[in-house]
């Protein structure tokens, strides 16, 4: 069977997902894997806009129950870490984490003249740009780019999903997206690739599709050594049939297996609640917070926990007021949270949000995210963050 270029461009489209793997990812195959002791990161992006507000709650707070007369969350509901402080109640793993001090939280986070656009905002996030500058590569991306110039064992960085965000792209290397190690296997190994390459002699002046098919050789090895990987040592334990409890769960194999990876990313939404707050976020965080739950006990039971380090954004909060469909809108600030064993800055990290120091009706960043990045690049990836991130925005204390 002998395809042309033309077949082959338009037949290999079925196929994009796993074309898009980045050909350094051939490097994992010669690579000391990554052993017990070295750090992890775990980025759970919250998509949509989450309200801060009532994720960690001041419930004591009247200005708070005034701007919500019927979706703020009663102290009575809530569940309380601290006289005047409570967590969202579909959240009680994370006062378990609190009360361990594994839980640090982050009020206030957000960046100078805020963005309300969910895409923009986001890009701003990803690409951890000042917002008047737009920048087609992103923080983790451009971590690869540093870590991997002029080195032969470069780090990697997995996206749990079959589309890879902004954050995941450098300027010289992307991490890969992958949803499923196994169904990406599957795909690659399907039938028409393996006569593809099967039949393919290398035709002279076919330069194009020479780049194709070295693309999907490469594609087939990493493939195949990424399912290999996570059959290692698939973890034991139990976690819920949801998105983000199966998404974990791959995460965790992937960990136990030491590939040579130091990030991943998964995301879970949409946080957009404009209308009937209470049941949607509600919905969402009872699914985060079982699925966090599992991943936490999976790690502590392999002894991974200290060298792990989840933390969760989203592109921005809402506005302090509730709206007339019972829900909130675009606003500026947020929280963040910082799941590990290997916490320095635990609970409260800073001052809750000042309710009677607003914006036009918005919460006033006191952090800028940037900040947390550089932290986390410096403290726990050992990386340079100026480098990266282009300015000193400084460092924090929590890990």
């Amino acid at each position: 069977m002998l395809f042309k270029r033309k077949e082959f461009i338009q037949l290999g489209s079925l196929a994009t997902g796993a074309l898009m793997i980045p050909k350094f990812l051939k490097a994992f195959e010669a690579q000391a894997m990554v052993p017990a002791g070295n750090k992890v990161v775990v980025v759970l992006q919250l998509s949509g806009g989450n309200d801060g507000l009532n994720t960690i709650i001041p419930v004591t707070n009247d200005l708070y129950h005034k701007a919500r007369p019927r979706l703020g969350i009663d102290e009575s509901k809530a569940l309380k870490i601290t006289d005047e402080v409570a967590l969202h109640p579909a959240l009680p793993f994370f006062r378990e984490l609190y009360n361990e001090g594994n839980l640090g939280m982050i009020n206030s986070v957000g960046y100078p003249n805020p963005d309300r656009s969910h895409f923009r905002s986001m890009d701003i996030w990803h690409s951890a740009s000042p917002s008047d500058q737009y920048v087609n590569s992103g923080w983790i991306g451009r971590y690869l780019d540093a870590q991997c110039s002029g080195c032969d064992k470069p780090t990697q960085a997995i996206e749990i999903d079959d589309v890879l965000s902004l954050a995941m792209k450098g300027d010289i290397n992307k991490a890969v997206a992958v949803r499923d190690p196994a169904r990406l296997y599957g795909t690659a190994n399907e039938k028409f690739f393996k006569e593809v390459m099967k039949d393919h002699h290398g035709v002279a002046g076919e330069q194009p599709a020479d780049y194709l098919y070295k693309t999907l050789a490469d594609t087939l090895s990493s493939a195949d050594y990424i399912f290999k990987q996570s059959r290692l040592h698939p973890t034991a334990a139990s976690y819920p049939k949801s998105e983000l409890g199966n998404r974990l769960k791959t995460i965790a194999s992937l960990i136990y297996s030491e590939i040579n990876t130091r990030v991943y990313y998964v995301s879970l939404g949409s946080f957009d609640t404009h209308i009937n707050q209470d049941n949607q976020q509600s919905r969402l965080f009872k699914d985060m917070n079982e699925a966090v739950a599992s991943f936490v006990a999976d790690l502590k039971s392999n002894n991974r926990f200290n060298d792990v380090l989840l933390f969760t954004f989203s592109e921005f909060g809402r506005r302090v007021a509730q709206n007339a469909s019972n829900g909130t809108d675009h606003g500026t600030a947020n929280n963040m949270f910082l799941v590990s064993g290997g916490l320095k800055g635990k609970g409260l990290i800073n001052d809750m949000p000042d309710l009677a120091d607003l914006k036009d009706g918005d919460l006033k960043h006191k952090v800028d995210f940037k900040t947390v990045y550089s932290t986390i690049l410096k403290k726990w990836l050992e990386a340079d963050p100026v480098r990266i991130l282009g300015a000193d925005y400084g460092t924090m204390d929590f890990i």
